[in-house]
Formats: structure tokens, sequence, C-alpha cells
């Protein structure tokens, strides 16, 4: 356990991986290429910044996305009891507020005694045990030498964010508080009605609206769960209306009817003072986006706090050049977050603590970690590392990757909370056989889900 660890990346894989080996009792030198090489999609220099939505989706203990919570809780992970403290309305969601989630991991990382932080960039892979977690949006130079290592092509693809808008800006004449199936007026969202004809001429705009990256993307170039709305627009007049801006279970409190569409704001901090457009990342220059969105109602007078952007995004194909643990074998080099190609915030977070425990199974002389398919991790780590996976495309966790239930087919909500069962029994009978990989959970009331 004497070897110093290289971590490069500074974002949630890497902080969690770089935190959960420091706890272990491993030295880490932790690379972060900001503030000196700041990436297109980043805006501050704190570690762990979200820089698309700041929802890490659902908390409900019968998903896929509440089961990954619970099961990194049970596995010990650092950066999760940090966003339940940070944790801001969003309904059903853990959503937070980016600011204090990002100083808060940058501060316990800067203090932990067995990780040194260097602000610098990488530009070749560090000699030793080395994880990289660089990101999507890792530099040419060091993405280079990971092709390199790897071999074959590299896979592309583009992602895109939300723009932000100042509370104060949003005329709530106009806007009205509101969840889903709420009538209470308190509900965890702003929501924008529109009318048949507003829907219509936004929509419209829209799709006409001019781009940066002018050409229309085909399905294959998109990151799946951040499409641009416009692109989701051109699918058909009704494709918003049904998807993003699907107004079910929304009253108008000024008609007391279902909106035709409605565009919903999430709020940004606990204070409320920022909202983001939920589901409207984008690819529309920064003036289109201004004029635009303002047609939405309650929007007239919008200031962007933040425009939306559109960056490009990089994975390897790791089913072919990763083993079940995302190292690259005969290396002692690791893949961690969405180089991967997994998708999503929390899942970033469950690759970093997989390959810190990994990692340090491997200093240690212990088998390396292999968890439960049934589970919401164990099924995706299964996925991206099967090379029946073909051709590979990124994932996140989802109840349809985990193997089928024995026995009479169950209605949707009741399959769901069998999964849920069978995969919090298996994982907690794997951790109680590993009792020197993982760490004790954060208990619930303590910033566990």
């Amino acid at each position: 356990m004497a070897k110093t660890v290289s971590v490069v990346g500074g974002g949630l894989a890497g902080c969690e991986c770089a935190l959960s080996l420091a706890d272990r009792g491993i030295a880490v030198v932790l690379y972060e290429q900001r503030p000196g090489g700041a990436a297109p999609a980043h805006h501050t220099d704190g570690l762990a910044e979200l820089v698309c939505s700041n929802s890490l989706k659902s908390t409900r203990p019968d998903s896929a996305a509440g089961l990954l919570k619970e099961e990194l809780r049970r596995m010990g992970s650092r950066l999760l009891p940090m966003a339940m403290r940070c944790a801001v309305p969003a309904g059903g969601a853990l959503a937070v507020d980016r600011a204090e989630f990002s100083s808060l991991v940058t501060r316990a990382v800067e203090q932990h005694p067995l990780i040194s932080l260097r602000r610098e960039e990488v530009c070749a892979i560090p000699d030793g045990p080395t994880v990289i977690a660089a990101g999507p949006l890792c530099s040419p130079t060091l993405a280079n030498a990971l092709m390199e290592l790897v071999g074959g092509d590299r896979l592309s693809f583009f992602d895109a964010a939300a723009p932000v808008v100042d509370a104060h800006s949003i005329d709530r004449s106009i806007a009205f508080a509101q969840s889903r199936y709420e009538e209470d007026g308190a509900g965890d969202y702003l929501n924008c009605p529109m009318n048949k004809e507003e829907y219509q001429t936004f929509w419209q705009e829209l799709v006409d609206a001019g781009r940066v990256i002018a050409r229309d993307f085909e399905t294959k170039d998109l990151f799946n769960a951040c499409q641009p709305v416009e692109e989701l627009a051109r699918k058909g007049v009704d494709t918003l209306r049904f998807g993003t801006m699907k107004p079910v279970g929304i009253t108008d409190p000024r008609t007391q009817r279902r909106p035709w569409a409605v565009v919903q704001l999430r709020s940004e901090n606990a204070q409320r003072t920022a909202y983001n457009l939920v589901g409207f990342q984008t690819n529309l220059t920064w003036g289109e986006q201004k004029r635009v969105f303002r047609m939405i109602p309650g929007l007239g007078e919008a200031d962007f706090l933040r425009y939306g952007v559109m960056h490009r995004n990089t994975f390897v194909d790791a089913p072919r050049v990763l083993d079940s643990t995302f190292a690259v074998p005969g290396t002692t080099v690791r893949l961690a977050g969405q180089i991967t190609g997994t998708e999503g915030y929390v899942e970033a977070i469950a690759s970093g603590l997989l390959a810190a425990a990994n990692t340090a199974a491997e200093l240690g002389g212990y088998q390396t970690v292999c968890l439960p398919k049934t589970g919401a991790l164990g099924s995706l780590v299964a996925y991206a590392t099967n090379k029946d996976t073909q051709p590979y495309q990124p994932m996140h966790v989802n109840f349809g990757l985990v193997p089928p239930l024995e026995g009479p087919r169950l209605k949707k909500r009741d399959r769901y909370q069998a999964y849920v069962a069978r995969a919090t029994a298996d994982l907690d009978a794997y951790l109680r056989a590993r009792p020197e990989l993982f760490l004790a959970p954060v208990p619930n009331g303590e910033g566990g889900v």
C-alpha cells in the first residue's frame, strides 16, 4: 500500500476516486488542469464542477437512479453525502447548489493529508498506478496519449448544457410554482405555460434559429441524455409537447386548466436566485438563445446568468479496450468517469469509487471487485465491459440492464421494487464478504439517501 496513485482529473469521478483512495490510507496525487487549461464547458476553477444540469436524477427508492444512490451509500461514497448536504428543492430528484457542492468537494480534497492537488495539465500518462478520470473533455494531448495506449479510434459525440436565468427576471404573474400532480402552489419547479398558438410559434422559431455548429446532427453523434432541444424539436411539431415540454400533471392557476405545453424551471441553489430551463440543452448561438427563449411566457425579460453551450465529448470503446475493472489490460492504468462511456453524474461518482476500490485491491494483493450484476452499478459495469455490447454507446443505469426476475411477470412498480430488494440483498452479502475494500456507509439522516 506504500505506492502513490496518480489520479488525472478533478471532476466527479476523479475526486471520488482520490478521496476514497486516501481514506483507505493510500497517498494520491490528483491532477486538475484548471485554471491554466480550462475546458470550454467549465465556468469555474472548482473541483467537481457540474457543467450541464444540476440534477443528480431521481431519489425514488424504486428507480434505478435511486437504487444507485443507495448502493453508493452502502459502499461508503464520499461525494454522495456532500451532494445531499447541498440539495435544493427538486421534487423527487436530487438537485444541488453547484457552487456549494464544488466548494465542499474542493475543501475536502485540499484538506486531506494524503492528497496532493496539482493544478497542471497532464500531457503524458504518469508512471505507476494511475486512474484517468479526465472526463470526456480531456486535453487533446492527453486524449492522444490515451488513444495510443488503448489502440483503435476514439469515439466522439456532442454534449449540451441548458441556460440559467436570474430568478428576479422571471415574470411571476405568468410563471407559477408547482410540481407535477401537486396543487398547493408550493411545488419545487416554476412553470411557464403556453397555449397552442404560443407553442407552435415558439416551435417554429426554435427549429429555424441559428446554431453554433451549423449542421443537422444524426442520433449517433449526440449524447443521448443531453440532445439539444432544437434537435428534438426537428423530429416533429409535437415532440417537445410529449417530452421536454409535456404539460401532464400541471394546472395553470390562471385558467384552472392544463396548458398546451409547459417549460419547467428548476432552482440552481437553495436561495432560488437562479433557475435553469429543464431539458433545454442547446446548440443555439447566444443571441438566438436570448431571442427565442424570451418568447417563453414568463421569460420575456429574462436575464441569462449563463447561456447554454455545446461541446465535444469523447469516450473509449470500453468493451474492447478495458477489462471488467475498467483497467487497460497489461498496464497500470485504469479509467473512470464519462470517458469510459458511462453516462450521468452519479454514474461518474460510482465509477470513481469503483476505481478506488479496485486500485486498492491490486495494491493490497486482494481480488478485484466484481459487484453483483443484479444491482444498478454491477449491471452497468457488466454492460460496459461485455465484448458482445456493440455498437457501444453511452449508457446510464436502468433496469433494462439487470437480469430478469424469476417467476410470474409482475406489474412495473412491483417489478422495480423486486429489482431493488434483490439488488440490495445481493450487494449487502457481497460487501460483508469484502470488508477489506469498502468503507462504512454513511447512516441515513447524515447525508445518506
